[in-house]
């Protein structure tokens, strides 16, 4: 972590001269510095490399190394004296916390994926085989998701960043300090090696060639000890002696080595595989390719949830998306996120289907994509951290339009929610009902306390006031808005604002943003952004 602190010192006094002195107020002063916005120094040698590879979003550079700086005061160099610690700026019992309790307090931290590369490219080629609502128009989205976070004090103001949220990006986390630092070189090459798959296709092969890990062999070679089976199919005697050092993790090895980082992360983003035929004349091996592109990566929602306790990886029912989970981890690793759990097979969970609401409450949505057994996992594992959880069971309806909690409801904070018109009441076809779980204060064990509550009964009991949503504005995506904090929400759809606006009730703002291109892919505005760190309310007055 020492070394990624390096990138950071742009100041007078650099960061890491202040980690030796330990004094976290000046330190803390000192990234506070970096965002402000009439104060910004120049670029640091990681935002510069970026910029020079094309990477043009450096602001979340900037926001990269804020959030490495705060991490690294939980991992000095072991012959480091020990540091001051303080409870406030998410610094609590000693360690940098992830967490997430109410919907409704201060995010600081999100983390979003652009919508841009080649993954996305190749996941528009056929929208509805990508998990896609309609086709997409990726200069149009990529327009919509920068005016999302994009940074402040540009033509184009960014919504994220107007709120002071700290905004990171996938590809430049990923792409953060590589050039600069050979261990984040080897890791993002390590991560390619793992992704980009060699294997060999023949006339003279059995079956289907080109399923990655295929194993089987050649007709010519059954028996024979040189029947050396490679991935895809076709034995070693197949190809050239001089050709076979061009099958070997070595020469893969070689050549990840001498690609750029914006090749490195291209290849980890559409997992190819190439299909290597003998030809015998020429170079001696002839190519063809295949694609596992990343394209749904743009909803960063899914692959975790963030609770009371941190970061738990989750696990997606579409089998086209299980490499997202593994991505996402390595980049809160890479951030110095602490990860407290993943759920594991039977269970399912996707991020849509998760609603922090204080320390007493949490709820997960059980259906179309998460299931009982991820939520059982939740609460036997203690991942929680609340009181109680609210298990949302969607049983009637499973619709893809309505696949997540998210998509029916949103937290609004102030004691205002938006729920789906279509889902309220005990004889609606498409009813939720909530399983109520407590925790037992002595054993730190659930155990149903309810069962079967309509869910509009079940808010209004927890002192809710409902703002009802129409089928229509549904489909609009109204119910998918991002709450920022102290009921500041971001919206994709007007009418919804104002039918939100004139609610009695509700003291915030809400901000109404273009996201019609990214919606094309399912999704809108909760759907596209993960919330890692808020501010917990018992520590808001001491930040």
């Amino acid at each position: 972590m020492d070394s990624m602190l390096e990138s950071i010192g742009q100041g007078p006094v650099s960061p890491k001269a202040l980690l030796s002195s330990g004094d976290l107020p000046q330190l803390e002063a000192a990234a506070a510095a970096l965002a402000t916005a009439g104060a910004v120094a120049p670029p640091s040698p990681a935002a510069a490399a970026a910029a020079a590879a094309g990477m043009r979003h450096v602001r979340s550079f900037v926001d990269c190394e804020e959030v490495l700086l705060q991490a690294s005061l939980e991992d000095p160099k072991p012959t480091a004296a020990p540091q001051p610690r303080r409870a406030d700026g998410l610094l609590e019992g000693g360690e940098l916390r992830a967490v997430q309790e109410d919907e409704d307090e201060m995010a600081q931290v999100v983390i979003v994926c652009e919508p841009e590369g080649s993954s996305l490219m190749m996941g528009g080629l056929h929208p509805r085989g990508s998990l896609f609502e309609r086709p997409v128009n990726i200069e149009s989205a990529k327009a919509h998701h920068t005016n999302f976070r994009q940074a402040r004090r540009r033509t184009t103001r960014g919504v994220l960043r107007d709120h002071g949220v700290r905004v990171l990006t996938v590809r430049e986390i990923l792409a953060h300090g590589v050039d600069e630092h050979m261990g984040a070189r080897v890791a993002l090459e390590d991560l390619a090696m793992a992704t980009l798959t060699y294997q060999v296709g023949s006339p003279g092969v059995e079956g289907v060639v080109g399923s990655r890990g295929a194993a089987v062999r050649c007709r010519g070679c059954v028996g024979d000890d040189e029947a050396a089976v490679l991935p895809g199919g076709c034995s070693l005697c197949e190809v050239a002696e001089a050709d076979r050092r061009y099958l070997a993790d070595s020469y893969k090895r070689e050549v990840i080595e001498h690609m750029s980082v914006t090749q490195l992360i291209d290849i980890i983003l559409i997992n190819p595989t190439v299909t290597l035929t003998p030809s015998g004349r020429d170079t001696g091996l002839t190519a063809s390719y295949t694609f596992e592109p990343m394209s749904n990566l743009v909803y960063t929602r899914d692959q975790q949830i963030t609770t009371c306790r941190g970061i738990v990886m989750g696990r997606l029912r579409s089998q086209q998306r299980f490499r997202e989970v593994e991505l996402m981890r390595f980049c809160f690793d890479k951030l110095g996120l602490p990860i407290i759990g993943q759920i594991e097979a039977p269970g399912f969970l996707e991020g849509g289907d998760f609603f922090p609401l204080g320390r007493d409450l949490a709820m997960v949505g059980v259906g179309l994509r998460s299931n009982v057994e991820a939520a059982q996992q939740l609460m036997e594992r203690d991942l929680l951290g609340t009181r109680r959880l609210a298990v949302v069971r969607d049983d009637y309806d499973r619709h893809q339009d309505r696949m997540h909690l998210d998509c029916v409801f949103s937290a609004l904070g102030g004691s205002c929610c938006l729920m789906l018109e279509e889902i309220m009441g005990e004889s609606s076809p498409m009813r939720r009902l909530v399983d109520e779980y407590c925790r037992d204060p002595v054993t730190g064990r659930y155990r149903l306390a309810r069962t079967a509550v309509e869910f509009a009964s079940f808010m209004a009991a927890e002192g809710y006031s409902i703002i009802p949503i129409s089928a229509p504005h549904q489909l609009a995506y109204a119910c998918n808005v991002l709450n920022l904090g102290r009921s500041r929400i971001v919206s994709v759809h007007a009418p919804s604002a104002r039918q939100i606006i004139n609610h009695p009730r509700f003291k915030g703002d809400v901000r109404v943003i273009d996201f019609s291109s990214i919606t094309s892919m399912y999704g809108a505005a909760h759907c596209a952004s993960q919330v890692v760190m808020r501010v917990p309310a018992h520590l808001a007055n001491r930040v």
